[in-house]
């Protein structure tokens, strides 16, 4: 993984988490992040890879070598994207456990308030190669 590239493991069978990453490629037009749902064998490679406790089930960000979870995973991939989305970053001032609290409460009633799939989304031909869906990480 290189530094100027990032990778967004999300749940892919919330309706909630498919709808961010489409929100997410419609804003980062340079292709910075790429995608791999937890459900996926990349996914539980990279989470095993990163020690990523298995009870962190919705959006985790993979950059610099480093896992991201929770609000500061959401507010970093947010800074990250074009558009007025970058002030995102401020809200970083506020403290994590309170950021974490309330990210926690969407994140625990994801299902309830909007939804899940039978099985994970299914990228179009021309988003392919932003999703990593095959194959195995080297160390």
């Amino acid at each position: 993984m290189h530094n100027n590239h990032s990778i967004i493991l999300f749940d892919g069978v919330c309706n909630l988490c498919n709808s961010a990453v489409q929100f997410i490629v419609k804003r980062d037009k340079q292709g910075h992040f790429s995608f791999a749902s937890l459900q996926s064998d990349i996914g539980r490679q990279l989470i095993e890879k990163f020690h990523v406790a298995e009870e962190i089930d919705s959006i985790i960000l993979l950059e610099n070598n480093r896992a991201y979870i929770y609000s500061d995973a959401a507010l970093r991939i947010a800074s990250s994207l074009e558009g007025g989305f970058r002030a995102a970053k401020v809200l970083l001032i506020i403290p994590r456990p309170v950021r974490d609290f309330f990210y926690k409460i969407i994140a625990r009633n994801r299902y309830k308030w909007f939804g899940r799939r039978n099985e994970c989304m299914l990228p179009t031909k021309e988003l392919k190669s932003r999703f990593l869906v095959n194959g195995t990480i080297k160390e």
